[in-house]
C-alpha cells in the first residue's frame, strides 16, 4: 500500500484538525492579551512558531501596558 501524504489520504482533515485544536485556541489567548488574533496563524509554521513562542513570552503584552497607564 502506498501513502499519499501526510496521512495517507486524510490529510486535509488533519490539517483542520490541527486548526481546530491548536490554532484557535492560540487566536483566543492572542485576543485576550492584547494582541492581533491573526498572529496565531504563525502557529502552522514550523520553527518559526518555536521563535514567536520565545518573543511573545518575554516582551510586554499590550494588556499589561494599559493596566499600567490607567493606575498611574
Amino acid at each position: 500500500m502506498m501513502w499519499n501524504g501526510f496521512g495517507g489520504g486524510f490529510g486535509f482533515f488533519w490539517m483542520i484538525g490541527y486548526v481546530v485544536v491548536v490554532v484557535i485556541p492560540i487566536a483566543r489567548i492572542l485576543g485576550r492579551i492584547g494582541f492581533n488574533q491573526w498572529w496565531a496563524a504563525v502557529a502552522i509554521i514550523p520553527l518559526v512558531n518555536l521563535v514567536f513562542l520565545w518573543i511573545f513570552a518575554f516582551i510586554d503584552w499590550p494588556r499589561d501596558q494599559a493596566a499600567t497607564h490607567t493606575e498611574a
